[in-house]
C-alpha cells in the first residue's frame, strides 16, 4: 500500500510513523507513506495556499490552484484507488471503513486547514470524505494520523499475530470482552476461573458472552 498525504504542516506527521507499528510496517516494505508539502505547490513567492472567502466572512480558505497541482502531479504518476477529504462534516470513520481502505493499493489522504477548502476541490477531485469525530481540529494533519493508524495495522504482516486485529473492539460490531494476563491472583483480585481451564471452546463462549454484555452496557448503539 502506498499512502500520499497532502499537508501544510508536514512536521506534525513525521512522529507518528518514526515509532511502533507504522515504522515497522514500513520497514518491512508492507506500506509507504509520503508527505507532500502544499506550499511547494504555490504559484506565487510567498508559498500563499489560503485566500479570503467570496462573499465575505471569518476564517481563509485553502485555494483550488495548488491542491490541483499537487493531486494532479500525483495522478500522472499512478492510479488512486481514493482521494480522501479529512474534514467534520465527512462520514464518521470506524472500523468498517479501515477494514475497506486496508484493501487498497494507492490512496491519498488531503489534510484540511483553516475554514477548509475551496468546495470545487471536493467536488471534482475527492471521492471520499471522513471525520474522526464530531468536533474541530486546527488542521486534518492529526486525524490523517489516525486514518493510516487504523488502515495499516490491518494489512497482512504488520501486526505479530494476525489474528489480533480480528478480535478488536468492533470487528463484529461488538466491543471487545475482558481481558486478562498474569498474575492469576493479584491482592485478591482473581483472573475468571474458565480463562484457565484450558478449555477452548468454553472460553471463546465466556468471551462472547462477555463481549455482548459489555457492548450492552456501554455501546447499545452497536445492537441495534
Amino acid at each position: 500500500m502506498r499512502i500520499d498525504i497532502i499537508t501544510v504542516l508536514p512536521e506534525l506527521l513525521k512522529s507518528p510513523f518514526e515509532a511502533s507499528i507504522l515504522k515497522r510496517a514500513i520497514e518491512k516494505g508492507l506500506v509507504s507513506v509520503h508527505m507532500h508539502n502544499l506550499r511547494n505547490f504555490s504559484s506565487n513567492s510567498y508559498n500563499q495556499i489560503d485566500d479570503y472567502q467570496f462573499g465575505g466572512g471569518a476564517g481563509m480558505v485553502m485555494m483550488i490552484e495548488p491542491i490541483d497541482k499537487c493531486i494532479s502531479k500525483l495522478k500522472a504518476e499512478r492510479d488512486y484507488n481514493e482521494i480522501i477529504y479529512m474534514t467534520p462534516d465527512g462520514e464518521t470513520l470506524n472500523q468498517g471503513i479501515s477494514n475497506e481502505l486496508s484493501l487498497k493499493e494507492n490512496i491519498i489522504i488531503l489534510c484540511g486547514h483553516y475554514k477548509g477548502v475551496d468546495q470545487r476541490v471536493r467536488d471534482h477531485f475527492i471521492t471520499r470524505e471522513i471525520s474522526v469525530g464530531d468536533f474541530v481540529l486546527s488542521g486534518g494533519e492529526l486525524a490523517a494520523a489516525i486514518v493510516c493508524d487504523t488502515v495499516i495495522r490491518l494489512i497482512p504482516g504488520v501486526l505479530g499475530n494476525e489474528t489480533s486485529a480480528l478480535t478488536d473492539s468492533f470487528q463484529d460490531d461488538l466491543l471487545a470482552p475482558p481481558i486478562y494476563t498474569r498474575p492469576a491472583d493479584y491482592k485478591g483480585w482473581k483472573v475468571p476461573e474458565i480463562l484457565l481451564s484450558g478449555h477452548t471452546a468454553k472460553i471463546e463462549e465466556w468471551r462472547e458472552t462477555e463481549a455482548f454484555k459489555h457492548t450492552e452496557e456501554r455501546r447499545p448503539d452497536l445492537l441495534e
